[in-house]
């Protein structure tokens, strides 16, 4: 989508934002009204690795197979960012269960922005039902809680088989009769004032961690 960057020519405002070359709002600044001055449209391009990679997704699944298990999420917005990131990291199969709204809602496919039609997805009214049968079927159930057994994740071994993540509801947390069914139970290191990150986030946190492990490194190299 072609955008461009808008800078307010009051020099006392100088505001600075983009804005696609459509939107007609960026011909005036937000804040104060006046004329914006428009730098010439930008493409936004994907890396050239991206096309090739998502070949091999489709051709050969990720390995391990990775499965989200939703129980009682409240949030269309929570759900439909959990889809987008679940995209990104090549999740296998989302299980939406309970009160979970699921992609049928307008509000979960605008945030999804799409990734609700890439990911294989199924409700179940029980996430019981669910956990048993990805079990059964040989997937090891990770549960993202915070629990007096919990470990935290960044110690965690990546996992060699199919595994399920399993975050909870916004405020009551994963049933307890589903963490009992869990063959681990992990938490996020909070360094700050707040015991907890926001559902979607947390699970954006877990999932990169699981499907990447120690091959994530921070860079120190910030030079042109």
């Amino acid at each position: 989508m072609p955008w461009q960057i808008c800078e307010c020519t009051n020099p006392i405002c100088a505001l600075r934002f983009p804005a696609e070359t459509f939107d007609l709002r960026g011909l005036h600044c937000p804040l104060c009204g006046t004329e914006t001055r428009r730098s010439p449209a930008l493409e936004k391009h994907a890396p050239a690795h991206w096309p090739s990679r998502k070949q091999e997704i489709e051709t050969e699944p990720l390995s391990p197979p990775l499965y989200v298990i939703l129980d009682n999420l409240r949030s269309t917005y929570n759900v439909g960012s959990i889809f987008r990131t679940a995209d990104a990291v090549g999740v296998t199969e989302i299980h939406l269960c309970g009160i979970t709204p699921t992609p049928e809602h307008p509000k979960v496919a605008k945030t999804a922005l799409g990734a609700e039609t890439a990911i294989p997805w199924h409700y179940h009214r029980n996430a019981l039902h669910a956990a048993d049968s990805l079990h059964a079927a040989g997937v090891a159930l990770w549960a993202m809680e915070i629990h007096p057994s919990a470990r935290p994740l960044t110690e965690a071994t990546q996992p060699a088989g199919p595994t399920a993540i399993i975050v909870g509801s916004e405020t009551c947390g994963v049933d307890p009769e589903l963490l009992a069914r869990c063959q681990a139970i992990y938490e996020l290191p909070m360094l700050g004032n707040k015991g907890s990150l926001n559902v979607a986030s947390a699970a954006a946190v877990a999932l990169y961690l699981v499907r990447f492990g120690g091959s994530l490194r921070i860079s120190s190299d910030y030079s042109d």
